[in-house]
């Protein structure tokens, strides 16, 4: 391609010094020739498209029509917010990767930032990072990510229009990543159209909106390429995925339909290289929205809660419960005292719908639970001993701290031997229970697992207590084998297993 540009170059070269040479003959020996007007309608008439093409642009028209239109609509609305702080405040934004991000090269937030490592002057007041965030209340209510403003100690809100206002007070809620940002502006501002992203459907086109790299009111379009996803990166996640081209400074921007309503905050990237590579996500808005209002009420977020342990339900697993096909989340352990308990949920219960809504998988059952009104009762459609049945259940307010603890090792196994699972077994003894810390607990403890046996291959481990084979209960040694009486380790044999405060089903087969 080189080499073809420098033939076009030395073309031209040869070309126009022809032209000189002709003109200046023409003007020195030769009457002088009159000046010739461009005629730039001529290829109109020869080049025009055939008739039956005129219908396939005039779609294509319609389209960057919508995104037009759907940009003008949401463009008066969208921020640049500017966080302010000392050197010890730098957060997720600042010029410094957090520890968890550097980890993980893979999930990169997205701002503006100074290079990592750069050095900086300690406790003077510098630029933090650079993101982006919408309008959603004329009053002045913007909404963005929690890790746009994290750590900042002034935040800048630059308008559409330019002008720029310091929020006077922000409120933030790390485990969805968003934040509600307040400004306090003379007259009325330009807010966002809100949708709905649960009717958001794979292919449907979107268009991101924000400042990347600091270049503000960008839009790139794309189609919603996923939807509930989950990284790994906040506590609570249920992400769109999109390709539409999001780049660092695009966090907190938003991203909208062809309505020009906003179905999702951008939040995050998967990227190799620091930059777009086709792949982004965005907190639903529906989310967003709950935990903006919850956040501008409360000044925290309120969740509810059902006090269950729960899991995905994988292909051995299902026929193991009886299922026609893999769906749900399946109960592993019901706290004392709560809701879940009070329903009457058992552990292999597995949970289909939470008032009328599909859970196929646990984050489902969570989202749903967490945003349930405290002060209604909701139906929990189940499958329990292969049985589709409904039950009432009324939430309550998440405790402040659910505690999970690791495991201690065991020693001293009462069989020194390894059974056909590959396993060594032992009473749960009540001092063992509490070095385990899980007192009040029944059950038979793993003291060793035979290296590349069925139990090593199900990830079975040493300190993990089995409370249940199958569908029946495991309170000593001698339970555990008449459960196990009748299994085919060839089939493959359920078991519920306790590891410190969560429990879980696995299959163990050979």
């Amino acid at each position: 391609m080189k080499l073809t540009s420098l033939k076009w170059l030395a073309a031209g070269v040869l070309l126009s010094a022809a032209c000189i040479g002709a003109l200046s003959i023409n003007h020195i020996g030769s009457p002088a020739v009159s000046a010739a007007t461009i005629n730039w309608e001529a290829g109109l008439a020869t080049n025009s498209l055939p008739q039956q093409d005129h219908a396939v642009v005039g779609h294509a028209k319609s389209l960057s029509a919508a995104f037009r239109n759907a940009s003008t609509m949401v463009l008066p609305s969208v921020v640049t917010i500017q966080s302010i702080g000392s050197a010890g405040n730098v957060g997720v934004q600042g010029g410094q990767i957090p520890e968890e991000l550097r980890e993980n090269p893979l999930f990169k937030r997205y701002f503006e930032n100074t290079p990592e490592g750069t050095p900086q002057a300690p406790g003077r007041s510098q630029k933090l990072g650079t993101g982006s965030g919408v309008i959603v209340d004329s009053s002045g209510i913007i909404l963005t990510n929690n890790h746009v403003v994290k750590g900042a100690e002034k935040l800048l809100v630059k308008l559409h229009d330019g002008r720029e206002f310091e929020a006077t007070d922000w409120k933030t809620d790390p485990k969805s990543d968003i934040a509600v940002v307040r400004i306090q502006s003379p007259t009325s501002l330009p807010a966002a159209s809100i949708g709905n992203s649960d009717g958001m459907e794979i292919g449907d086109w979107v268009i991101a909106v924000g400042a990347p790299f600091g270049l503000d009111e960008t839009v790139t379009a794309g189609i919603i390429s996923a939807k509930s996803r989950g990284l790994g990166i906040t506590d609570r996640e249920d992400f769109l995925q999109t390709d539409a081209a999001i780049n660092p400074g695009n966090s907190g921007g938003p991203l909208v339909n062809l309505d020009g309503e906003v179905v999702g905050i951008n939040t995050a990237i998967s990227t190799t290289s620091g930059g777009y590579q086709g792949v982004g996500f965005a907190v639903p808005i529906n989310l967003a929205r709950w935990v903006g209002d919850q956040l501008m009420v409360n000044g925290t977020v309120q969740r509810a809660f059902l006090g269950v342990g729960v899991q995905t339900v994988d292909n051995a697993m299902s026929k193991q419960l009886g299922l026609t096909a893999v769906k749900g989340a399946v109960v592993t352990e019901i706290r004392p005292n709560t809701p879940a308990a009070q329903a009457g949920l058992r552990t292999g219960d597995v949970v289909l719908e939470f008032d009328g809504s599909v859970i196929a998988k646990p984050a489902d059952l969570q989202a749903r639970v967490e945003r349930a009104s405290l002060q209604e009762t909701h139906k929990l459609m189940i499958i329990r001993d292969g049985k589709t049945m409904t039950l009432d259940v009324r939430v309550e307010p998440m405790p402040a701290t659910l505690v999970a603890t690791e495991p201690s090792r065991v020693e001293k196994p009462s069989r020194s031997e390894f059974n056909e699972l590959g396993l060594q077994l032992s009473d749960l003894t009540g001092d063992v229970a509490q070095k385990l810390g899980i007192e009040g607990v029944s059950g038979v403890v793993i003291t060793g697992v035979k290296s590349g046996g069925a139990a090593d291959h199900a990830g079975l481990e040493a300190g993990m207590v089995i409370r249940q084979v199958g569908q029946i209960a495991v309170n000593s040694m001698s339970d555990f084998d008449s459960a196990m009486k009748g299994m085919s380790l060839k089939d493959g044999v359920l078991m519920l297993v306790k590891v410190g405060e969560a429990s879980r089903f696995v299959v163990v087969k050979g």
